[in-house]
């Protein structure tokens, strides 16, 4: 039996239930479903925010817009991000009319903050931190660089679902935190997202600019006799970003089980690195310390990363790379070689299989080719 990357968890009759109730409401779109979501995660993180989007790559690109047009962002203004991020992150600055400054990555594969300060100019206008895998690495310390310095701190959370920090859920003390719940992800749907301001006049004005700048959305203008309103103004160019009541019914059973099946990923993490313990040719990328993480993803470094992976995949195995360093891709060439830590962790990381349905004779299995083929 193959062993694949990622096999989402889906409790089919609980999300079955939630669908036919939209369904036979005859409300699908924003609202009803989305609300009742957005609460709950708001209850779950003590977060004060947190609108509803169909991704976690639109809410990064509307972060971006938005607090480009609050503060008047020129289109040559700078972002600093890291080059070890899926290109959502990236490509969201560029969307926005900003410039990404690759700053390198630490043990953690998260932002350095030495690395940051460097990258610091004054076209700088803000710092995105990726927490990969869940990990928080120097989370605080590139947080307090931010606040002493007047930068925006967005916080690319799109693995940390259920990641805590010193006992906190992550992500309210960000200026914008930006959660997926993608297919494969924690919190598993088809695809959607959050995102939570830490404004709450930031929150309002996103709620118009996910409806394509619209004042009322379609739920707001909607009576309870069922009476649609016609006349709302439209205040700004926005966009179609915002969630769906079916993708929020599957959200809202999925984080019921959330924190359970952390738990269980956490000891598949503890079993992996229980027989990868002592071996000098891997080397397992760790959580930072007092981060209880999602472990979305459990990494370890090899030297011969891309041989070790064909070994693998020939044992029905199948093993991922997260992530590829962006400068290597051309549209990012231009910070290429200026971030040595996160190339040569490009070069090495491999994300081994992490999901629920797997067993500790899995993760054994798989351990002993692991051990069996590293160089």
């Amino acid at each position: 039996m193959s062993m694949q990357l990622f096999v989402p968890k889906f409790r089919i009759e609980e999300c079955i239930s939630e669908i036919r109730e939209c369904l036979e409401k005859g409300w699908t779109g924003l609202g009803f479903k989305t609300v009742e979501f957005e609460n709950k995660w708001k209850e779950y993180t003590g977060i004060s925010n947190a609108h509803f989007l169909n991704s976690a790559t639109s809410g990064l690109h509307l972060a971006f817009e938005l607090f480009k047009r609050k503060y008047n962002w020129s289109s040559d203004d700078e972002v600093i991000t890291t080059p070890l991020t899926f290109v959502s992150t990236n490509h969201a600055i560029l969307q926005a009319g900003l410039m990404p400054i690759f700053a390198d990555v630490d043990e953690y594969l998260c932002l350095d903050p030495k690395s940051v300060l460097q990258r610091i100019t004054p076209k700088t206008k803000a710092v995105v931190f990726v927490g990969i895998g869940g990990n928080t690495g120097r989370y605080e310390e590139v947080l307090n660089i931010c606040r002493e310095r007047g930068l925006i701190f967005v916080l690319d959370a799109a693995h940390m679902a259920g990641t805590r920090l010193n006992g906190v859920h992550i992500g309210h003390d960000a200026d914008a935190t930006i959660f997926s719940f993608q297919a494969v992800k924690n919190l598993p749907t088809a695809d959607s997202g959050m995102i939570c301001f830490k404004n709450n006049e930031d929150d309002e004005r996103a709620r118009k600019l996910t409806w394509l700048g619209i004042n009322k959305d379609t739920y707001a203008r909607t009576n309870t006799a069922g009476a649609y309103k016609w006349m709302y103004d439209v205040e700004e160019l926005g966009y179609k970003y915002h969630g769906n009541s079916i993708m929020a019914g599957i959200a809202l059973v999925s984080l019921k089980y959330l924190d359970n099946d952390n738990s269980y990923r956490r000891q598949i993490a503890k079993w992996y690195s229980g027989n990868f313990s002592n071996n000098p040719k891997i080397r397992i990328v760790e959580n930072a310390p007092n981060c209880e993480s999602s472990n979305h993803l459990f990494q370890i470094r090899v030297r011969n990363r891309d041989s070790l992976i064909m070994v693998l995949n020939s044992h029905e195995v199948y093993p991922g790379v997260h992530y590829r360093d962006n400068t290597e891709y051309k549209m990012y060439c231009h910070g290429k070689n200026n971030c040595p830590h996160a190339k040569a962790a490009s070069d090495e990381i491999i994300s081994l299989p992490m999901h629920i349905a797997l067993t500790k004779n899995d993760i054994d299995s798989i351990s002993e080719l692991v051990i069996r083929y590293v160089k």
